[in-house]
């Protein structure tokens, strides 16, 4: 039996609405304040949230804050008597279901509750049965090899090399073994090598002291010092200079760091996770990348296969990115035509995961009547599957057609009756072409 909190000061609607949830067959739990509600939910599992606007002390969009800092995602549903566009945009923004204003049509009231339990359920399921890290979608086997070895490694404190094509979520893995690391209560620091230009590079990495170099007009705690006791982030380490490769080197060797412009020497515990979309073995035959560095990033390696490789997962990561973007968007999630599912499965997305949701970003903000159809993908994709083919063919027909019809009207001195002859068909039948084709105004042959 699934469990409804309602919370809410106005006593009659408070006995009405559960009234007739209880005969609907849900376990109902009632509240007149969010500090009485908030200890229901404190001892009970509660499946769906009915949760007033205005309410005595905290109101109802302090609770729905209060939900999210606390990380409970339970599907809530604003009722109030005082709906505004801006109050409602704001709750949906905060994370609720749905807004409905009072007094309430029960029969839609029923529905929308019984819709957010059963997709607030299949989520859960989903993260439940399809990944040990909910953060990262997938089910298929290549996937499953990635989980054990980030399962392994997670609590451990070696160095851990991500590889993989770009788009393929390197740094969401990075972040997923950081969570469920020891040191998951201490800083995720990324840095990306590719963004900071390369004569600021060793300072952000490192620090300087005040006065090493022009424009240093103060001290500067470097990001992997930043990161002490918790994890730095490495992404697209294959682009780090060489000039730079040989003072990683003495970090991950020494675990210390020194400041620009300082003789001090500093101890630093910090778990290195890296990243590259680069080949790094051919890196360092080519005597681009350092070896030794190479063997100490590469102590734990994981391979994310691209998503031509995983496509059972597809489906999967469809939906999350539907029902992302429908929130993000303030939009109902919409459905997918099978043939758009096919098509998705079927590609073979070279910009990967990343790719794959801006596809459906785009289809989702786009798509008016909550129907995701070919016609609102990409060109791109259009063209690859011979869609704008296929309807450039269709309208040459019509030109086709168009040229015809002109040539039997000008052999006949635009006589109609003859024409529709030529061209075997009746003359009320070739009148309605010419209708369509605007070409009626040329004959006086009426």
């Amino acid at each position: 039996m699934a469990k409804v909190l309602y919370i809410d000061d106005e006593i009659s609607a408070l006995k009405a609405i559960s009234a007739i949830l209880k005969k609907e067959g849900y376990d109902v739990y009632t509240t007149t304040t969010a500090e009485e509600g908030i200890e229901v939910l404190r001892n009970t599992d509660i499946d769906c949230i009915l949760l007033d606007y205005r309410l005595p002390g905290m109101d109802g969009i302090e609770l729905l804050k209060w939900l999210k800092i606390n990380e409970m995602a339970i599907p809530t549903i604003m009722l109030t008597a005082y709906g505004t566009i801006e109050k409602a945009v704001e709750a949906m923004k905060l994370g609720a279901y749905h807004y409905l204003i009072k007094p309430v049509d029960t029969e839609v009231l029923i529905d929308i509750i019984k819709e957010a339990i059963e997709k607030s359920k299949g989520n859960q399921k989903l993260e439940e049965t399809e990944s040990p890290f909910p953060e990262i979608i997938g089910k298929s086997k290549p996937m499953q090899e990635v989980f054990y070895i980030m399962e392994m490694v997670a609590q451990t404190n070696a160095n851990v090399l991500i590889t993989g094509e770009s788009g393929t979520g390197k740094e969401l893995v990075a972040k997923a073994i950081h969570r469920k690391s020891l040191r998951s209560s201490k800083p995720f620091i990324v840095v990306d090598c590719t963004t900071i230009p390369e004569n600021l590079l060793e300072s952000e990495l490192f620090g300087h002291e005040k006065g090493a170099f022009t424009g240093a007009t103060e001290r500067k705690i470097g990001l992997i010092e930043l990161a002490h006791e918790g994890t730095v982030f490495l992404d697209e380490i294959g682009e780090l200079p060489m000039s730079l490769q040989k003072k990683l080197l003495r970090f991950l060797q020494e675990r210390e760091i020194q400041r620009i412009g300082s003789t001090q020497r500093i101890k630093v515990d910090v778990r290195v996770i890296s990243a590259t979309n680069r080949n790094l073995e051919k890196a360092v035959q080519e005597g681009l990348f350092r070896e030794d560095l190479y063997w100490r990033l590469n102590v734990v390696r994981i391979n994310l296969p691209p998503l031509r490789e995983r496509k059972e997962d597809i489906p999967l990561l469809v939906n999350y990115f539907l029902n992302k973007f429908a929130n993000e968007n303030n939009k109902p999630v919409p459905k997918i035509e099978p043939e758009v599912m096919d098509i998705f499965i079927n590609n073979d997305w070279p910009g990967n995961i990343r790719e794959l949701a801006n596809v459906i970003e785009r289809a989702v903000i786009l798509s008016p009547s909550g129907v995701i159809s070919i016609k609102y993908l990409p060109r791109r994709i259009q063209e690859k599957i011979g869609w704008i083919e296929k309807k450039e063919n269709t309208f040459n027909l019509f030109e086709v057609e168009k040229s015809l019809i002109l040539k039997a009207l000008s052999c006949t001195g635009w006589n109609q009756t003859k024409a529709a002859e030529i061209l075997g068909i009746s003359r009320k039948q070739l009148r309605t072409k010419m209708k369509h084709y605007g070409l009626l105004s040329q004959t006086d042959d009426d």
